[in-house]
């Protein structure tokens, strides 16, 4: 499908990396990881073919369809949400055109037994059956299928997508891409602005998907659930594993266990070499020895290790003092915007020591409702805190709130207090910000960057009830799991909202999920909360709700009746006989191509394509075997549309 051979980008700091090869074949699920800035979504963007490379090739196979949803899209239109996907496929666009002037000539025409007429009639069927094979009858039901699924109401199907925030706007063009169905999906964060919900239907989606997929994602369950191998860009390389990313972590930890291995020999074998250089070289006797020591030492190829920095990174959230036995107490609380409610009567209380995770579609007032606990936002009903109750809150924006003008180290020093002034810059360095990063602006940083320095001062202001809106955006997978292994260790109560289904796993005794304008409190896992919400009806109907159907126009214009004599009828049996025994020949020719293209396929999975003279032969064989596919595809499609015309007698 796909074969990247010696690639290189080159950056005026240098190659970001280079001579790098791989393959993808139909059907391979890649995740592709690394640390922020090795390549990933330059890589996905050379693939795309929206950049061009310094070095190496990229070779696509003929045909090749490729659906690119990157981070930085940018939509600007009055369209509606389901007109952009109902006219983003061009063929079925000039399909439905076509159709619709070829009936609009026929029915003002009555002379039927001209050819031209006979003309237009097999025009009109040759355009019904591709439109057909392109599923074009179907395509109201697919937008509006993968639109729910995505997250969209049916009330939203009809609003212009310039009314949408950018996550929606992604969703939406997500959902374009989807319902093309390219070959190649290139998806680089798909997830951050999907619900949990959203999240398991694209999971779902993704499974039954029969094309390739390369996918980028600090998701780890996705990674798990989605993909069978894994690319890691790592010292300007790429990495080839596979196995999905749980897998591959174990298979790298075991793997850089022997390589810092070889690296401690390495550098003892370097620091040995030089001692003798340094000890010969002014020898007269000696000089020549030297010499091939300072030749063998040049030729060495130094051994490097991408540490993982994360992995060391250690926190805990202290606890201020110990509260009453109730810390949140809720009274018919309530809130709505305008015409629409988002909850109401809400009543109930938050005991000492509770881990709740507040769940639900985006949209239900997850967020609202955290700020109505705040006291942010006006709101129905009343909230009060109990005994010593002491709030931290971290806000979906929290990161963005922060002073862009002050440095990293007096964003932490205005919040910190008492003698954890004095380790200030130890903590800094357990959030990963040492040496001179302590000192640049937050206006430099990045969105994983800030995240960070935003949890550095959850951490310095100690409390005993944390709410936490979405804390883990823009963390990578270390970093998540750091945070989370800070909560679990947590002895004070905390509610949490996070479309990170491993990050909630085994980390709260509650689910608060906002349905139907209430509250619903249930005590299971997060996974069986999710098993139930998907097996729930959804009580829409995208099929039987979907604007402007096009259905298949049948012509019923008035013919004379035939009568056949018999020699009539002999030469339609012959016809038709002659017409099925060709069907099956080009069937078996069909199966025969199919496993020759097969065949041909694995062998090129497994060639070198540096090796010209060795893979030349076999590309000519498979385009010709490809060919010879399509010929007797395309054969056997006008033999059966000629059989469908020809009447039994």
């Amino acid at each position: 499908m796909l074969v990247m051979e010696k690639l290189g980008i080159h950056f005026p700091q240098g190659y970001l990396f280079n001579d790098c090869s791989a393959q993808v074949n139909t059907g391979d699920r890649v995740g592709l990881v690394g640390k922020n800035g090795a390549g990933k979504s330059t890589l996905m963007r050379l693939i795309a073919q929206w950049e061009v490379p310094t070095n190496g090739q990229i070779h696509r196979q003929r045909g090749l369809e490729v659906g690119f949803l990157t981070q930085d899209i940018e939509i600007d239109t009055s369209s509606t949400v389901f007109n952009y996907l109902f006219y983003s496929n061009e063929e079925l666009n000039g399909l439905r055109t076509s159709i619709d002037s070829i009936n609009h000539d026929l029915v003002s025409r009555t002379d039927y037994e001209e050819e031209s007429y006979l003309n237009l009639l097999d025009e009109l069927n040759a355009a019904n059956d591709r439109f057909g094979l392109l599923e074009g009858y179907q395509w109201e039901e697919k937008i509006a299928a993968t639109l729910s699924g995505l997250g969209f109401g049916l009330d939203d199907f009809e609003k212009p997508l310039e009314s949408f925030s950018g996550g929606w706007k992604m969703r939406a063009e997500l959902a374009k891409i989807l319902v093309n169905q390219p070959n190649l999906l290139l998806l680089d964060e798909p997830t951050n602005h999907l619900d949990i919900l959203s999240i398991q239907w694209l999971e779902n989606y993704l499974s039954r998907f029969e094309g390739a997929v390369i996918v980028i994602s600090h998701d780890r369950l996705f990674l798990d659930n989605v993909t069978n191998r894994t690319w890691e860009i790592s010292q300007g390389k790429i990495l080839d594993f596979p196995f999905a990313y749980s897998r591959y972590k174990e298979q790298r930890a075991e793997d850089m266990e022997r390589l810092t291995d070889a690296k401690k020999q390495q550098d003892k074998d370097i620091k040995h070499t030089q001692e003798l250089i340094d000890k010969f070289r002014a020898k007269k006797n000696k000089a020549a020895f030297a010499q091939s020591l300072i030749k063998k030492l040049e030729r060495t190829e130094r051994i490097e290790i991408d540490n993982d920095m994360v992995a060391r990174m250690n926190i805990f959230f202290p606890l201020n003092v110990q509260p009453g036995k109730w810390v949140i107490e809720m009274d018919s609380l309530g809130k709505a915007y305008e015409h629409k409610r988002l909850f109401r009567d809400i009543s109930l209380t938050v005991g000492r020591g509770e881990k709740i995770a507040l769940l639900g579609p985006n949209g239900v007032g997850k967020s609202t409702l955290f700020k109505c606990l705040m006291k942010e936002i006006d709101h129905d009903g009343k909230v009060e805190l109990g005994h010593n109750v002491k709030i931290t809150y971290f806000a979906q924006d929290q990161a963005e709130r922060l002073d862009k003008n002050k440095t990293v180290y007096e964003t932490v020093d205005d919040v910190a207090v008492g003698d954890v002034r004095k380790d200030l810059r130890s903590i800094l360095g357990a959030f990963l910000f040492s040496g001179e990063d302590v000192d640049k602006k937050v206006a430099v940083l990045s969105g994983g960057e800030r995240t960070r320095l935003a949890l550095c001062q959850l951490l310095l202001s100690p409390s005993n009830v944390l709410i936490l809106d979405e804390p883990t955006n823009h963390l990578d997978i270390q970093s998540k799991q750091v945070l989370k292994t800070a909560l679990q260790k947590y002895e004070g109560t905390f509610l949490i909202v996070s479309h990170d289904r491993e990050f909630l796993d085994g980390l709260t005794n509650r689910i608060w999920d906002i349905e139907n304008q209430t509250l619903k409190i249930h005590h299971f896992s997060v996974q069986e909360y999710l098993v139930r919400k998907m097996e729930q009806p959804s009580g829409k109907t995208p099929a039987n709700t979907a604007p402007k159907p096009v259905e298949k126009v049948v012509v019923t214009a008035s013919q004379p009746e035939l009568t056949l004599s018999n020699d009539d009828r002999k030469e339609l049996k012959r016809q038709r006989t002659q017409l099925t025994n060709k069907i099956k020949q080009l069937e078996e020719q069909i199966s025969r191509f199919e496993k020759e293209v097969e065949q041909l396929n694995d062998q090129m999975s497994t060639m070198d394509f540096a090796d010209v003279e060795a893979t030349a032969p076999v590309l000519k064989a498979f385009e010709l075997a490809k060919s010879n596919l399509d010929q007797s595809t395309e054969a056997w499609m006008e033999a059966s549309e000629n059989l469908e015309t020809i009447p039994v007698v």
